[in-house]
């Protein structure tokens, strides 16, 4: 976000991301293309929208949100497709067999952000929403919040509500095919 005419940048190397974005905003704007130091695509789209930019800076989105984003005041009924949006842009999900039982099958769906102040409130929210407790880990300039199997399961089912309409298939159908793994394995 831009103070100058209230100019908000979006930046991913998820080409599907920008797409979503660009249907749910309605935005007509084409989006660019910029290569990395390692030749990778990474995509962006700027725009001028004083009402949603205004409307950021009401629910305490500021310019740098990186670093300096805190609590936030999403409304209750908007949370669980906050919460998918924050996953397909910064959250990850990971499964693994454990070494130490053979037919020990773990998953796990992660949240990342370089703010500690808001890794806390996403995680207190989070609790008290869906019952799930979480751990916060420190990565390399990052913070991230983990949710282990039941609570993976618990959100999931939260941010992929029957009516659902914008997210991004590939991380659904990778949590999917996980869960159904996990229901086929040997007890």
């Amino acid at each position: 976000m831009s103070k100058i005419r209230k100019r908000i940048q979006i930046k991913s190397a998820d080409i599907e991301l920008f797409e979503n974005f660009k249907k749910a905003l309605k935005l007509k704007r084409k989006i660019g293309i910029t290569k990395s130091p390692k030749g990778k695509n990474h995509y962006y789209i700027m725009f001028s929208d004083k009402d949603f930019y205004n409307f950021l800076i009401s629910i305490g989105i500021y310019p740098k949100k990186s670093h300096t984003i805190k609590a936030l005041n999403i409304p209750e009924n908007l949370f669980c497709d906050f919460l998918r949006g924050l996953f397909d842009g910064d959250g990850t999900f990971y499964t693994f067999w454990d070494k130490r039982w053979p037919n020990s099958f773990g998953f796990q769906i992660s949240f990342a952000s370089a703010s500690m102040e808001f890794i806390h409130w996403l995680k207190e929210k989070n609790s008290n929403l869906f019952s799930v407790k979480g751990f916060i880990c420190k990565g390399k300039n990052v913070y991230n919040l983990r949710y282990v199997k039941g609570d993976t399961r618990k959100i999931f089912k939260n941010m992929y509500y029957n009516n659902c309409s914008l997210f991004l298939p590939r991380k659904r159908m990778k949590m999917e095919e996980a869960f159904n793994t996990d229901s086929r394995k040997p007890r």
